[in-house]
């Protein structure tokens, strides 16, 4: 039977729907491309916002015509609005963000029985989902070390279709870092719901010494944190990583707002002086790290002024690049409830104007590399190019062939072509 999986959503909902990809290509099914018919479709949803949820009704309804012999739902917007689907009779399998890894399972015994499954259980109650990921090919490889979020910021709803914080256990990490290191992944990505909490559940366990124990692995060239919260980057951390090549020059930080008082409407665990004290801290260890963040503009009660003390402040930081968002209004969460709501028109002339900003911060980050011998990981080639990543994040192409692809190659940097740094190989004299 042939398959196909439709993923909307985190880097988390890309690693599950690759779980579930192996599982079914391993107990024999074919997978078809997205527009292809499928016997089997598979929709991991998004819920993260309203028009995300509108994206998911979208898929569901499109896929319904297509009239496969199993539609399964599963994901976020499935833990959320359960009892809206289930009363969707094109709906034959409803999971909600527990028992990904059962999905054979699941689709066997629908097969067999043709009854409706809806299996949503409550998040409080059940323990981290291990999964294991054989091959995500893809040169940098996401490994899922965690799930859930209790932060409960006022536009987030997370929390409520994620649950509390549940981290995997290390030994199982380190158990499938191996076994992709072993299939050639030169670079890791940790990622969960809300990464830099890890260990928080379990005892004597923290992000930093599931690092200590990662960088130890043999052939492991790089590892990157996807996202980290300011407040969970310890002194322990950074002397790590400034002491450790494995441990990559880059930190994704999010600040969602520069202005005092957003942040406190947001319900953000930190104050502005405390993001920008914590930088200084982060760049006294490491000068040259690249910094990026995310950014949420129009939240309401966003005037232009406190949106121009955003711009102010991420100025003063000094980001690499700036991830801008309009605020997007979210049925459940405190901020939905709020008033003075910032018009759509307002929320992206802002977005315009952030977007700016970041590229102008951008240029002056690359610049600072213009002469430099650096390395990077290529991950695709096109028209004479090889194209990818270095530690800190710098996007660069170089003349090569496919046969450079997947390995660590040192080059100068020779000039700005925004986005892109383009540079030669540095052969030593």
């Amino acid at each position: 039977m042939s398959f196909k999986i439709l993923t909307l959503g985190c880097k988390v909902n890309t690693y599950e729907s690759n779980v579930m990809r192996e599982l079914l290509l391993k107990e024999g099914y074919k997978e078809v491309g997205h527009k292809e018919p499928a016997d089997i479709v598979i929709i991991n949803t998004c819920s993260v916002t309203n028009v995300a949820d509108q994206k998911s009704r979208k898929m569901i309804r499109k896929s319904a015509k297509e009239n496969p012999k199993v539609l399964c739902i599963v994901g976020c917007m499935s833990q959320h609005e359960y009892e809206t689907l289930e009363e969707l009779d094109c709906i034959d399998i409803l999971l909600g963000n527990s028992g990904k890894s059962n999905i054979v399972l699941y689709i066997k015994e629908f097969l067999k029985t043709n009854k409706k499954i809806v299996d949503i259980k409550d998040l409080n109650e059940t323990p981290f989902e291990d999964m294991n990921l054989v091959n995500f090919n893809q040169t940098r490889a996401f490994v899922k070390i965690e799930d859930g979020c209790e932060n409960f910021c006022t536009y987030c709803i997370i929390p409520y279709t994620r649950g509390p914080v549940k981290s995997r256990r290390i030994e199982n990490i380190l158990e499938e870092v191996c076994e992709l290191v072993r299939h050639g992944h030169k670079e890791v990505v940790l990622t969960g719901i809300h990464t830099g909490h890890y260990g928080s559940d379990l005892n004597d366990l923290t992000l930093t010494s599931l690092l200590e124990d990662l960088i130890k692995i043999p052939g492991l060239e790089r590892i990157r944190i996807s996202s980290i919260e300011m407040n969970e980057i310890t002194s322990g951390m950074l002397k790590l990583m400034r002491d450790n090549k494995v441990l990559v020059r880059h930190m994704h930080i999010p600040l969602q707002s520069g202005s005092e008082d957003i942040l406190k409407a947001m319900h953000r665990k930190y104050t502005k002086q405390e993001f920008i004290d914590k930088i200084s801290e982060i760049k006294s260890y490491m000068p040259d790290i690249s910094i990026t963040t995310d950014v949420i503009v129009g939240f309401p009660g966003e005037t232009e002024e406190l949106f121009n003390e955003t711009i102010e402040t991420v100025k003063k930081i000094g980001f690499a690049k700036i991830h801008v968002f309009p605020y997007s209004k979210r049925n459940g969460t405190v901020a939905a409830t709020l008033e003075n709501q910032v018009p759509e028109n307002i929320k992206k002339e802002r977005v315009h104007k952030l977007l700016s900003v970041s590229k102008e911060l951008e240029n002056t980050y690359m610049n600072k590399f213009i002469g430099k011998v650096i390395t990077f990981l290529p991950e695709i080639e096109k028209d004479g190019y090889i194209i990818g990543h270095t530690g800190n994040y710098l996007l660069v192409k170089v003349p090569g062939t496919k046969d450079d692809l997947n390995k660590i190659i040192k080059v100068i940097l020779i000039s700005n072509e925004y986005p892109y740094m383009k540079g030669e190989i540095y052969a030593e004299i």
